[in-house]
């Protein structure tokens, strides 16, 4: 099978079904066992950071044979990718958070809402009387704030799939099984605010869904730049692995603990590792 359809079938199944199918969760029970997904994403970050840094760091240093690049253009890109991710999600808080109508609230920014939903505050909130278009909105937030995510997220699958020539190599698939098993709570963190704003359930699904396709976009942009030559490759790589150590410690492990609290998230990382080491090393 040619590589990118191969790409784009994968990232579709990982960022599409992933969210839909979390957002489908979350239409038809609204709730979660908060442990279990909580130790699957410490699990999940745990993998995500071992291949980052023993697979993908290593080739960015090493893109192809007898060549090698600076190492401060390894970090300038880590940290790029970094950086770029945290600021598209701190730009998406704060310029497009709606306002509620309480002075002594806060703005319901996405980061919010994932704790009100993760951290079972939901019916907390939702007893504090907050209006149904304020949940409504908040949800759009997320849809767009998951969006924008999923595009350095594909890029990751995309730059780690470059030195395979006819299928994607262990790696390139292991982030996309990752990165799908991610999008389940995020998909459930869009759908429940959206149908408690009104929106019907078949439609929440669908646009929780169609949050997942920029996650196909990034893939392909994630490939190209890696074929352009070693340089590019590098930094490909080198980009990608910042945006996705942002997911992994801005976002999934702080997800995890918010959800259950207790030492177990950090037994999950550490088999997370090692089990990242294995995969590499088959």
């Amino acid at each position: 099978m040619n590589i990118l359809l191969s790409i784009c079938i994968t990232t579709f199944i990982s960022g599409v079904i992933g969210t839909g199918f979390g957002g489908l969760i979350g239409a038809l029970f609204k709730r979660n066992s908060d442990r279990t997904v909580s130790l699957l994403l410490s699990f999940a970050g745990g993998v995500m950071t071992s291949i980052v840094c023993f697979d993908l760091l290593q080739d960015a240093i090493h893109p192809a044979k007898n060549i090698d690049i600076n190492i401060f253009i390894v970090i300038a890109g880590l940290f790029a990718g970094y950086i770029v991710v945290f600021l598209l999600n701190y730009f998406i808080d704060k310029k497009t958070a709606p306002q509620v109508n309480k002075p002594h609230d806060h703005p319901k920014t996405a980061d919010d809402l994932d704790e009100l939903i993760h951290a079972d505050h939901f019916n907390t909130h939702k007893s504090n009387n907050d209006s149904k278009a304020s949940l409504f909105a908040a949800g759009i937030i997320m849809v767009c704030a998951i969006a924008l995510h999923n595009i350095p997220e594909g890029m990751t699958i995309g730059a780690s799939a470059v030195n395979s020539n006819s299928a994607l190599n262990s790696s390139a698939l292991a982030l996309a099984v990752l990165i799908g098993l991610h999008n389940i709570p995020e998909g459930m963190a869009i759908s429940v605010p959206l149908i408690s704003g009104g929106m019907q359930k078949l439609k929440a699904v669908l646009l929780t869904a169609l949050s997942g396709l920029p996650t196909v976009f990034g893939a392909l942009i994630g490939y190209w730049i890696g074929d352009v030559g070693p340089l590019g490759l590098s930094l490909s790589l080198s980009f990608a692995s910042g945006a996705m150590l942002y997911v992994v410690f801005g976002e999934i492990i702080p997800q995890a603990l918010l959800m259950h609290r207790s030492k177990s998230p950090a037994f999950a990382v550490i088999i997370g590792l090692i089990v990242g080491l294995i995969i590499i090393y088959i």
